[in-house]
Order: structure tokens, then sequence, then C-alpha cells
């Protein structure tokens, strides 16, 4: 299989989303902002960073890049797509996925390890998890802050769009479980169709013991593995 990591101009993490890929037992495939080609791959990974400084809106510019065009069209075919972060606002602004991401609310940039409640494990990003499954996977933003109008929130909730969902990383510990202020906790969201997945944390941070709190986020490279060989 071979996964498609997009890198736009500030990008950070294309390389440690490539290593997940292959961690995963996928071939990563380097895909290029500025050009018109998917290069026959699989899936698509958008990776975070500051994407063109994150000017005007973050992820704003970015989605509106050649290859995003082409990544719009391949979803609607049903081409699985993940955004990871600064990923998720790009897909957000892009269309692909509701609501929007804004200023924490605390107005800090956060960066901590994170608890998440996998709510949907039927994605092609999350089938390696269990319903209710506790997962801990870094968080760093300064402007994670999900939010949609109550409409849509109350659309998304009842339609099972949330996949994760931020809670205590040690429950208990009294620790806010929210880092950045989000809607209703929500940590990530789906399309329709369950095939483009966005999410604030950062699962290709937490695929090795060594340098990870966890090796919890691999399940969502090896989920869309499986997703894949399903639609063959």
């Amino acid at each position: 299989m071979r996964i498609g990591v997009i890198t736009f101009p500030g990008s950070l993490d294309d390389v440690d989303a490539a290593r997940a890929v292959r961690l995963a037992g996928a071939e990563p495939v380097s895909l290029w902002h500025g050009d018109h080609d998917l290069k026959d791959v699989d899936a698509v990974v958008l990776p975070g960073g500051f994407s063109y400084g994150d000017y005007l809106r973050a992820g704003a510019i970015a989605a509106r890049s050649p290859l995003m065009q082409d990544v719009v069209a391949a979803a609607h075919g049903g081409l699985p797509v993940l955004g990871i972060c600064n990923g998720f606002q790009v897909l957000c602004e892009a269309g692909l996925l509701p609501g929007a991401l804004t200023r924490n609310s605390h107005l800090h940039f956060r960066n901590r390890d994170q608890g998440l409640l996998v709510e949907r494990a039927d994605t092609a990003w999350t089938t390696s998890f269990q319903p209710g499954q506790r997962i801990v996977v870094p968080v760093k933003n300064g402007e994670g802050r999900y939010v949609a109008a109550d409409a849509d929130l109350d659309r998304l909730e009842g339609e099972g769009r949330v996949v994760v969902r931020y809670v205590s990383t040690t429950p208990g510990s009294g620790v806010d479980a929210n880092p950045n202020g989000s809607s209703r906790d929500i940590a990530g969201v789906t399309s329709a169709d369950g095939r483009v997945v966005g999410l604030m944390p950062h699962p290709e941070h937490a695929v090795e013991d060594l340098t990870g709190p966890s090796t919890d986020g691999l399940g969502f490279f090896t989920s869309v593995l499986s997703a894949l060989v399903v639609a063959a």
C-alpha cells in the first residue's frame, strides 16, 4: 500500500508522518503541495506544522494549493484522507470536514501528552481501536480549539461523527482534560462516509516506545491499511 504525505511550506511533521506510515507497514510517498499529482497513492496524510506561517487563518492558504484540489476531488471519490493538527485545519478550510479550529481558549500554546477517548472505531483510520478505548498521544497547538454552530455540533453528535474526544490522561489527577477549550471536548471528527478524518492530537508522535508516551498512535496508520484491503 502507498500512503501519500503532503508537504506544504511550513510543514513540520511530514517526516514523522512518513515514518509512522512505514512502521505501519506501508510505503510512504512524498507529495508536494504545488503539484497536481497524487502519484496513484491509496490514501493521503496531511501532516502537522504551520503551513504558510498560519497567515490569514491556520490552514486557509494551504487548503487552496494545487494539490488540495486533487485531494478534495479524490476524497469525494472515496480516497481515505487523514488530517493531523494543521492538516485538520486544512481539511476544515477545504470543506472536507465541518467546523473550524480557532485560538486556544486560554490563548497559550499547549504541548503535552493527552488522553483521548475513541468514540468511532469503524472509520477508515480507527478500526484498530475499540469503541470506548482510552489512548494517549501528544498535543501541540496554539489554534486547536474546535468550534462549530450548535446545530452543526448536534448533527455531528447525532450522526456519530465525533471520532475522538479529550479525556484526562490520568483520571482523577485533577488536570483539565480539554487542552484548548474545544466544543464538547471534541478532538477529532469524520466525514459522513468515514473516509476522511481530522484530529488535533499527533498520533505520528506515539508510534514507538523510545520516543512517544505510548504506541497508541500507530493504530491510526494500521487501520487504513486494513480499510484498503477490505475495499480492494
